[in-house]
């Protein structure tokens, strides 16, 4: 049988990305995202055994009825990739928004435990697996309104230490990827749907796209059984760290 992954926030981005190149690769995927009718246009055009979740990582009990209804057939998950998470907001700390603090919390962090709390028995009982957490270069470097944001991305940095350590005996393997600036649906959300102010982040200069993440991805799930990718950096050319971007 072919492995199989569970991508979450599949319907977009990276996690879309990754879905596409994982399905060309023969992996057997399980789509998970809150926007169902993306999930289902994604799945009819992939080449590869798929199904999907409609899911909101958040709601705990959400994220373990998924796992545990399951059909027995997709019950092996062989990859955990928690790509769900969201950036809300761009304010200093004293006019920060309470709401947008509250969901990057509840998404970048406890949204990730659930998910991977409700699939590592699985893991654990058959002494094989990888979970691939997507960080940010916000896990590493603090910028300018960046607060909040910054720190539930480190929070995922030092989640993914902490799992490498505990999953050792195991073994299951633990990777943490952690890209720049990536032309996706990020900025969109982070400015409240102002479409205008989130190309600018961009403008001026040739960013990451979600495929370029993807397929660092594929190269750390993919290594020999000896081998495990802890860490990664993947940044645009033109930026040297999270607030240093060389544009034309």
């Amino acid at each position: 049988m072919n492995k199989t992954a569970l991508i979450t926030g599949a319907s977009s981005g990276i996690g879309l990305a990754t879905a596409q190149l994982l399905a060309k690769e023969g992996y057997r995927l399980i789509l998970a995202a809150r926007r169902e009718d993306k999930l289902l246009q994604l799945a009819s055009e992939l080449p590869t055994e798929t199904i999907i979740i409609k899911l909101d990582v958040t709601d705990r009990a959400a994220v373990f009825a998924a796992i545990e209804n399951l059909p027995h057939e997709w019950k092996q998950i062989d990859i955990l990739i928690n790509n769900a998470g969201l950036a809300s907001g761009m304010s200093t700390i004293d006019k920060g928004d309470i709401d947008d603090w509250e969901i990057m919390i509840d998404t970048n962090i406890k949204g990730l435990l659930y998910i991977t709390r409700a699939i590592l028995p699985g893991m654990i009982e058959r002494g094989n697996g990888h979970i691939v957490n997507i960080g940010s270069i916000a896990a590493k470097e603090a910028y300018a309104n960046g607060n909040v944001y910054c720190s539930t991305k480190a929070a995922v940095d030092m989640l993914n230490k902490n799992m490498r350590i505990d999953l050792l005996q195991h073994p299951i393997k633990v990777t943490a990827i952690h890209p720049g600036a990536v032309e996706t649906e990020f900025s969109i959300v982070r400015f409240h749907g102002d479409e205008e102010r989130a190309k600018l982040v961009y403008k001026g200069f040739e960013s990451l796209v979600g495929a370029d993440v993807a397929e660092a991805i594929l190269f750390a799930i993919n290594r020999p059984a000896h081998v495990n990718i802890n860490d990664m950096i993947i940044m645009p050319t033109a930026q040297a760290v999270a607030g240093v971007i060389h544009r034309k």
